[in-house]
């Protein structure tokens, strides 16, 4: 190796290092060697201008690093000194070729990258140009593309893996499919056209056929439907999956208005603000009477006389329902026409457009217009004052609002109304008496002028003409059918009818066919006016005719009146806005100004609280109550059917055998009804309780006719479960089986039970018999009243009775023929008379009273009877059946109330709480219901203001658009 430092090769080495590596070696040219100064003066110089000094230097290093040399023997002194330079001189040969292999590849990358920009922009030029198509993405879906956190809606969508599990097995799919294609194919290998096309492809499938058995081809078929239907169901579970995510993405971007995401608002034509303000006005209360301020264009006419003709050329479609001589428009239809790139057309309350240009949409579309006037028409009547609005745009088309309004009648026909006739004048004359109406007054051509009824009607409401445009139709056939033409003239000059009129027209709508095309009936009306002699006579003058010069004219003439009167009719909104206001301050200074739907929202939220009350009732409480309805149900029965009944046998055997049989017919037949009937009550009176609750804690009174009317009608249309009748029925039956007291604290609760309840029959018995006898001597001395004759006897043959039952303490329930005999003698001996069905009737109420008193007394000899009971000791003066019988109903009636509570909580609170909120929907539906249940001068103040504002706000938008219009 060559020493560094001291040879040639190390300044060239150097050189190469510093050149690679950006390093320069400042090192004087005196300090080098002789050889390195020779090369550097030689590659240094002019001598070679093409070789730069450190490339020739590193070729010459480097044929010189192929040549054989020896090490070098180190200088004595150097040591390991010289042998880390050695070390330090392999290290920078080493760096020197990983940097030459840098740019290498550096120069491969650029290279390759300019050749991918090259190639991409060749791709690029190629691709047309989609510019032109911007207008297919809305603006605001970039607006929204801003704000929409794009790893949120990563996360929302499905995984890879989830979507991969659903997609199908494409391998085994296409088995299947190849295998169908094969069978298909041996099927089809009898036709001889096929063989004759491809007889190897036959022969291939008729050894197909030979290796497919029929079973196993029906296998095979099996299997390929089983999985596409797994298919269908995969994909339909995707689908469902993510139109629910959807929907919670859209509802999403919807709740960040706040954060600067707004839906594009589209803006609405000029008409179409002034649409909606009509719309508005015609439902708003006629006590102001301020919805007939407002121009719109009134067409009025005799019946027949061409009005729904004439709205039609207008309207450039055959839109409305057609007749030949009977009653068509039957309620007022409110059209607005405004100009637009696509002839269509469309309800105020629907969403659906009306392609105009299709025959089968103009069908459809008058058919609709049909049934809307079926429906408003009431019973028994024949037309009706509901508007029908529609919204007409076509190109072409003159902006404005119309209304066609039934055809005025001289004589009701069979099948009408007997008011028919009145309700249309009345009608037309309340859309005429608005002073800004503009009268479009439609006359038969064809017939005589003495028969109109309408012109008579016009010139009352409109006496100076100053708003009335009058149009004469059927033009080509009043020419060929007046032997004097000049009567035309003196109608269209205002002449002939004692009406005055702003203009007059002409026009022809058609030839009289139903199936007339618009284009087909404006050429026939162009060229009957270019070839009549009205014009050729000057009888007419060029602007008085066609219905595209009317059309014109009443623009113009609707859109003057508009601009004259919609201020002032601002400010008459703008005038009771402030009365509104004004009393709602005074009367209302605390309350919210909330409209009928408003309220009942309110009132809606507050009922659906207090059913949810409902499920937060406890378990104990509700066992609680049912409990102690059920007994208070149950317990005369039990009493007197079954408890004295068994107990008056005044033997064990009997008593036992007499309860068995009677409870098991009473659990049979009556108790499992009375049961669920006291359930149900129980509900009804919680939900009650509940909601009368909710109306003490300062809730507001104007929602108590609606809560009561959804408490009726929820619990009207709640049918118990009877499917637990059964179910409960055996509960029941198993609870009275059982006779086991198990331990004292049960047998003291029976006693109680059984000691509570004897007393309080005892009490009521107390109280019959005193009202029987009538009050006694302390009553009578210091209350001053007396006894009935009545009571008199009564309160003797009680005494007689007592006698006889101190006597004989062990009695009978009943008394014998000869003991009524002798207490009947005994009372007549001290004068008094007294019938013996009366004897029996006092002897059962004092009967029962000592019947009582004495089961008092053994119950409490009871108390210590337990551990008789429990070792079946046989006692005659501690046999407690009694005891175990009230044991048997107190367990029945706790058992009755677990299972009745549970299947209150589980199930019925449930049902009612979705039949209280479809009851709830459908008041909420029903506008007739809601103003019948939430009334007031408040609600209808609330309303008003409502309906006055959104006008007045409509009015100031569609004011703003007119001035910036002009």
């Amino acid at each position: 190796m060559l020493r560094v430092g001291s040879s040639a090769a190390c300044v060239a080495c150097r050189s190469l290092i510093s050149n690679n590596m950006g390093v320069k070696f400042r090192i004087p040219l005196q300090k080098l060697h002789p050889l390195s100064r020779a090369i550097h003066h030689r590659y240094s110089g002019n001598n070679n201008p093409h070789r730069t000094p450190h490339r020739t230097a590193a070729r010459y290093f480097t044929s010189m690093s192929r040549l054989p040399m020896r090490p070098l023997k180190p200088p004595p002194g150097s040591g390991g000194h010289r042998h880390q330079q050695q070390r330090n001189f392999w290290v920078a040969r080493l760096a020197a070729r990983l940097l030459r292999l840098r740019y290498i590849l550096l120069g491969t990358a650029v290279g390759g990258g300019y050749t991918a920009k090259k190639t991409y922009e060749e791709w690029k030029d190629m691709l047309p140009d989609f510019s032109e198509y911007n207008w297919v993405i809305p603006d605001f879906v970039w607006e929204l593309s801003e704000h929409i956190d794009l790893d949120k809606l990563a996360k929302a969508l499905p995984e890879m893996e989830e979507v991969a599990k659903l997609l199908p097995d494409f391998e085994k799919i296409g088995e299947n499919f190849t295998f169908l294609k094969g069978l298909l194919s041996s099927e089809n290998s009898g036709d001889p056209a096929l063989k004759a096309t491809d007889s190897s492809t036959g022969a291939a499938h008729d050894a197909s056929d030979k290796q497919y058995k029929k079973s196993s081809d029906k296998e095979k078929i099996d299997q390929l439907q089983e999985e596409l239907l797994r298919t269908q169901l995969k994909y339909q579970r995707m689908l469902e999956r993510l139109e629910k995510e959807n929907k919670e993405l859209r509802k999403v971007v919807l709740q960040k208005d706040d954060k600067g995401i707004h839906q594009r608002k589209v803006k609405k034509s000029l008409i179409d603000l002034y649409s909606e303000v009509l719309d508005i006005l015609s439902d708003y209360d006629s006590n102001y009477n301020t919805q007939d301020h407002l121009p719109r264009v009134v067409v009025v006419g005799d019946q027949s006389a061409g009005k729904t003709s004439v709205l039609e050329m207008i309207a450039q479609a055959r839109i409305f329902p057609r007749g030949s001589g009977e009653m068509m428009t039957r309620s007022p239809v409110k059209v607005t026409l405004s100009e637009g790139p696509h002839h269509v057309a469309m309800f105020k309350d629907s969403g659906r457009e009306f392609d105009l240009c299709k025959e089968e949409d103009l069908a459809a579309l008058r058919h609709e217009i049909e049934l809307r006037m079926r429906k408003s028409v009431k019973e028994g009547q024949t037309v009706s004052s509901e508007t029908i609005s529609l919204s007409v745009k076509g190109p072409g088309i003159q902006r404005m609002v119309l209304v066609d309004l039934p055809g005025v009648i001289s004589t009701v026909t069979t099948g009408m109304a007997s008011d028919t006739k009145e309700t249309i004048f009345s009608m037309s004359k309340a859309y005429m008496q608005n002073p800004n109406a503009i009268i479009l007054c439609i006359q038969d051509g064809s017939v005589d002028a003495e028969r109109s009824i309408v012109t008579d009607l016009v010139s009352q409401m409109d006496p100076h003409g100053r708003r009335t445009i009058f149009v004469l139709t059927k033009v080509d056939l009043a020419e060929k059918n007046l032997a004097s033409p000049s009567r035309i003239q003196q109608i269209v000059e205002g002449k002939l009818f004692p009406m005055k009129a702003l203009g007059y027209f002409a026009v022809v709508t058609g030839k009289g066919g139903t199936g007339e095309s618009i284009d087909a009936i404006k050429d026939y009306e162009e060229d009957f006016f270019q070839n009549s002699r009205l014009l050729r006579d000057g009888m007419l003058k060029a602007h008085q005719v066609t219905t595209k010069n009317l059309s014109l004219a009443v623009s113009d003439c609707f859109w003057k009146m508009v601009r004259e009167s919609v201020e002032q009719q601002a400010d008459v909104f703008k005038a009771s806005r402030f009365n509104l206001e004004t009393e709602w301050k005074n009367n209302y200074p605390r309350l919210r100004e909330l409209d009928r739907n408003e309220l009942f929202e309110k009132a809606k939220n507050e009922i659906l609280d207090e059913v949810i009350s409902l499920s937060q009732v406890t378990p104990q409480l509700w066992e609680s109550i049912l409990q102690k309805k059920l007994w208070e149900r149950v317990s005369t029965h039990v009493i007197e059917n079954i408890y004295l009944p068994a107990a008056q046998t005044m033997d064990s055997g009997t008593f036992n055998t007499t309860v068995d049989i009677k409870l098991k017919q009473w659990t049979d037949k009556q108790l499992p009804h009375k049961a669920l009937e006291v359930a149900w009550e129980t509900l009804q009176e919680e939900f009650a309780r509940f909601m009368a609750e909710y109306k003490g804690k300062d809730q507001d009174d104007i929602f108590d006719k609606l809560k009561e009317a959804v408490k009726d009608e929820s619990i009207k249309r709640h049918k118990w479960n009877e499917r637990a009748m059964d179910s409960l029925r055996v509960i029941q039956h198993n609870a009275l089986e059982d006779r086991s007291i198990t331990d004292k604290p049960q047998w003291d609760a029976a006693i109680q039970f059984m000691e509570e309840t004897l007393e309080s029959r005892l009490k009521d018995n107390e109280s019959v018999i005193k009202d029987m006898v009538g009050p006694d001597w302390t009553e009578r001395w210091l209350k001053w009243v007396n006894r009935t004759p009545e009571q008199h006897i009564r309160n003797e043959t009680k005494n007689e009775l007592d006698r006889l039952l101190k006597l004989h303490d062990d009695h009978t329930a009943y008394l014998a023929s000869d003991e009524v005999t002798t207490v009947r003698k005994n009372l007549e001996g001290r004068g008094v008379e007294v019938d013996p069905v009366l004897i029996k009737d006092t002897w059962h109420q004092l009967y029962r009273r000592h019947f009582l008193q004495k089961a008092l007394t053994h119950c409490s000899l009871c108390k210590r009877g337990f551990y008789y009971y429990q070792r079946h000791f046989v006692d005659s003066e501690l046999e407690c059946n009694d005891v175990v019988l009230f044991w048997r109903i107190q367990r029945m009636l706790v058992i009755t109330a677990n299972t009745l509570r549970q299947q209150l909580t589980n199930t019925e609170v449930r049902r009612l709480e979705k039949n209280v909120k479809e009851v709830l929907d459908d008041f909420g539906e029903d506008l007739e219901k809601k103003t019948q249940l939430i009334t007031g001068r408040r609600v209808q103040l609330a309303e008003d203001l409502k309906k006055v504002r959104e006008i007045q706000e409509k009015l100031e938008a569609f004011i703003e658009a007119l001035h910036k219009e002009k």
